[in-house]
């Protein structure tokens, strides 16, 4: 049950443009992780690596944790999931009451992440238990594959020209997939992948993050860096302050990544007249004790991310 096709208008963002936020989040996974999911599951199944009663393991922050849980309880799998202390406890629950098993690791990996770490505690079972499969998002062309064939797809065929597409960069199967897709079909969209400052991605100086979603410790093996026209580098910081803004002035209860994402929209001089579509990765409910939460934000971000936006008068920082 992939929900495709659910665009909020935000109306009054960037004046003189329409801006069209696609909500990945309307699916049973609650998430735009269900695509790839569903994808590698049955690419693996193809190759005859996975069967019944297999047992899969995969590194997550929690989306594709979740629904990678329901795949594996709904074909009779057994799923391993290896997260950081950065994933909900809302997520963690999900993942749990779906019957997985939860593996948590609690040490940074060199660039400051945990990205690494999960990946080594992936590799050691990996060794010890040779018919368990790896999915491996960060590597898999099964990824961005399920997002050229239907993300981007479902973009064109819902709003037609798109002058800037902005989306996030996680373990870059979103943005490849689009990226792909629309070099062929809207050659003319300019495509801006939105970071999280902190991220080495796309090689900017490594740092600590807390809100799960968008970047990462390390470069995806799918990643093509040159196939974008723009990065933004978004503080999270901003991420809060758009997300409570988005709350507040549109009656959306938006993810992490969602306030990355739009801040990226704010904070760029788009041309009046454009037609912009941004990628609202997942709700909010799993970041009410975070993203929503004034002592948890104060906490780990200072006063400033309790600040209020105000559109088209106080642009968020790079």
């Amino acid at each position: 049950m992939v929900t495709d096709d659910v665009f909020l208008d935000l109306e009054g963002l960037v004046g003189g443009s329409d801006v069209f936020l696609k909500l990945e989040g309307m699916n049973p996974a609650g998430s735009i992780k269900l695509k790839p999911a569903v994808a590698m599951v049955e690419d693996a199944e193809r190759r005859g690596v996975l069967w019944p009663g297999g047992r899969m393991i995969e590194s997550s922050s929690g989306s594709l944790g979740i629904a990678l849980a329901m795949i594996a309880a709904s074909k009779g799998y057994s799923f391993t999931c290896v997260v950081d202390p950065n994933v909900s406890p809302q997520s963690l629950d999900v993942i749990r009451a779906l019957g997985a098993e939860v593996v948590r690791v609690d040490r940074r990996d060199a660039n400051g992440g945990y990205l690494g770490t999960r990946i080594a505690a992936v590799r050691e079972r990996l060794d010890r238990d040779p018919e368990l499969v790896w999915l491996n998002q960060y590597a898999n062309p099964a990824n961005p594959h399920a997002h050229a064939t239907g993300t981007a797809t479902s973009i064109l065929r819902e709003i037609g020209r798109v002058d800037y597409l902005f989306v996030g960069a996680g373990t870059t199967g979103t943005l490849m997939g689009c990226v792909r897709h629309f070099r062929t079909f809207s050659p003319s969209t300019r495509i801006v992948a939105v970071d999280s400052v902190g991220s080495v991605t796309f090689d900017a100086p490594p740092g600590p993050r807390y809100i799960p979603g968008l970047g990462a410790s390390r470069k995806p093996e799918i990643l093509r860096p040159g196939s974008v026209d723009t990065v933004v580098l978004v503080s999270e910081v901003d991420a809060v302050r758009t997300c409570r803004h988005l709350a507040g002035r549109y009656g959306l209860l938006a993810g992490g990544s969602t306030g990355s994402i739009v801040a990226a929209v704010m904070q760029t001089d788009v041309p009046p007249g454009s037609r912009v579509v941004a990628l609202s990765p997942d709700l909010g409910d799993r970041y009410v004790q975070t993203v929503y939460n004034d002592d948890w934000a104060a906490a780990t971000y200072g006063p400033d991310a309790l600040l209020p936006l105000v559109p088209g008068v106080d642009r968020v920082a790079v």
